[in-house]
């Protein structure tokens, strides 16, 4: 089973959607293994976007993800990181298809609801990042054996 990380960022805490976003991830089959709400840091946002650094929008990014807490969150399923991120649908609010988080719920390019990891590797970066070991949980959910096929787990 796959691990990813979604951030629930400041525009899904001010809107009121934290329910409404969680809800599509639990409905579509994905196990919740950790969640907890935090304060970002100046530093924790300068490691998370280091790709940005240089960036004329690098410290909008950084700001706009500490202007409230977020609620990071672990999710896991099989192929975990791909379903996420069509879920999440197309960074720009206004570009993201119908039925997606953002195409539904955004109309932002930078105060677009989720952040998600974009491949397995940065899933396993970034979760160590935001949770220590003891707060990301194992426990199966009873439905679980109807979500996948047997040769599937």
């Amino acid at each position: 089973m796959e691990k990813t990380l979604v951030i629930l960022k400041p525009s899904c805490l001010q809107r009121g959607l934290v329910g409404e976003v969680t809800k599509r991830f639990e409905q579509k089959g994905l196990r919740l293994a950790g969640m907890k709400m935090c304060q970002l840091t100046d530093e924790q946002m300068s490691e998370h976007y280091a790709q940005h650094a240089g960036k004329p929008f690098f410290q909008q990014l950084k700001d706009a993800m500490m202007v409230t807490p977020v609620i990071v969150c672990c999710y896991e399923g099989v192929g975990a990181v791909e379903v996420v991120r069509q879920m999440a649908g197309a960074t720009s609010g206004r570009k993201a298809a119908p039925g997606t988080i953002r195409g539904d719920l955004s109309m932002s390019f930078q105060e677009n609801i989720v952040h998600t990891s974009d491949s397995l590797e940065t899933a396993q970066v970034e979760l160590k990042r935001f949770f220590r070991d003891d707060e990301i949980f194992d426990y199966k959910q009873p439905p679980f054996q109807f979500l996948y096929a047997a040769d599937e787990l």
